[in-house]
């Protein structure tokens, strides 16, 4: 062998051997060794029983990816409504640091501040899309965690419905008179509007809306859409199904964190975290409309009366919504900011869906 092809031979051992070692080095580096990251335990309380699959499983989704992402490392454990509080508490439960985070809709807040209600949605207000990108690009997340660190919390949207359904009526609504004195279940701003439109709104959580529906303790009720509505016994209850549900065209589920507990992660769990968020929450609204065609389709052939709300009822509830967004305006500095900001959104958006979206969709649906 001649003495260059040894001289080669040796110097790529040794630049080997280099690699190695410093390979070796690296791995056992407490900088970057992965298994550095620490063990953390969390709970998740929600808002939902676990009958409803799809809904609760937006929660469920967020803690699977997270322990699948993190090697179990990092692992939350989801509590149905009831399990540890009642499922209209979870922000405060959040809040006050008896769990670590929770899953809900912050509609179901508006007591606390109305301004909550931008994080879910708002009668004649965004779509599912629409909010999604008021959220990611319209600067709805920054905005929503402005008004959620008065609360010690951050939220993440976590789950989409779609547009949801007018609500079930065990009599036919014929006019706007036929909304005058009706106890009906209804949370959020929508309930509000209803209000104004002389109902006697009450507010339930989603495990407790068959029995008061069937007794007769309310004449109607709003959930989500056919098929979770159709896992409730809705239509077992009352027989009109009424569309659209103008209060929610497109409500965001969350989930909430304590801000305080969100500071102590790792950076890298904090990423894993909004990242398993994120898909809950395309995850959700894709299942959603995937499952509603059927389960439609049963309610209707099972004998549901489908009927369209008056236009009557639709212009009047329109025009007290907006009145109600212009009074907060007027009386809170904060709801005002969020709706000047939000409403513009809207208004661009919406032109822009009438020439791509809405023209489409009008022509194959005729």
């Amino acid at each position: 062998m001649k003495r260059r092809q040894v001289l080669d031979r040796l110097a790529i051992a040794a630049t080997t051997s280099t690699i190695l070692v410093a390979c070796d080095q690296t791995n056992n580096s407490p900088n970057v060794q992965a298994n550095d990251l620490p063990n953390i335990k969390w709970r998740m309380v929600t808002s939902w029983p676990k009958s409803l699959d799809t809904i609760y499983g937006g929660a469920q989704t967020v803690c699977d990816r997270i322990s699948a992402m993190t090697g179990g490392r990092f692992t939350i454990e989801p509590y149905a409504a009831g399990e540890i509080v009642p499922g209209l508490e979870v922000l405060d439960a959040v809040q006050n640091g008896t769990v670590e985070c929770g899953h809900t809709a912050s509609y179901y807040y508006v007591g606390k501040n109305p301004a909550l209600a931008f994080g879910c949605s708002l009668p004649f207000g965004l779509t599912a899309q629409q909010q999604n990108a008021w959220y990611y690009h319209g600067g709805g997340l920054q905005t929503m965690h402005e008004l959620y660190s008065a609360f010690n919390v951050i939220n993440f949207p976590a789950g989409n419905t779609g547009t949801q359904m007018g609500g079930w009526f065990k009599k036919e609504v014929t006019s706007l008179q036929d909304l005058k004195g009706l106890k009906m279940r209804i949370p959020g701003l929508g309930g509000k509007v209803m209000s104004r439109l002389g109902v006697n709104v009450q507010v339930l959580p989603g495990g407790e809306i068959y029995l008061a529906l069937e007794r007769g303790a309310i004449d109607a009720a709003e959930w989500v859409g056919p098929y979770d509505d159709q896992k409730l016994g809705l239509n077992k209850a009352a027989s009109y199904y009424y569309y659209p549900g103008w209060w929610e065209p497109g409500p965001t589920l969350e989930v909430q964190v304590n801000k305080s507990q969100w500071d102590k992660l790792p950076i890298e769990y904090q990423e894993i975290f909004k990242t398993a968020a994120m898909e809950a929450n395309l995850n959700m609204l894709s299942k959603y409309d995937a499952l509603n065609r059927e389960a439609l389709k049963s309610l209707v052939d099972s004998g549901t009366k489908l009927k369209a709300y008056p236009p009557e009822v639709l212009q009047a509830a329109q025009k007290a919504s907006f009145d109600y967004y212009q009074e907060e305006a007027g009386k809170s500095p904060a709801f005002k900011k969020i709706f000047d900001q939000w409403n513009q959104f809207r208004i661009e958006v919406s032109e822009w869906n009438k020439i791509n979206e809405l023209s489409f969709a009008s022509f194959v649906n005729k």
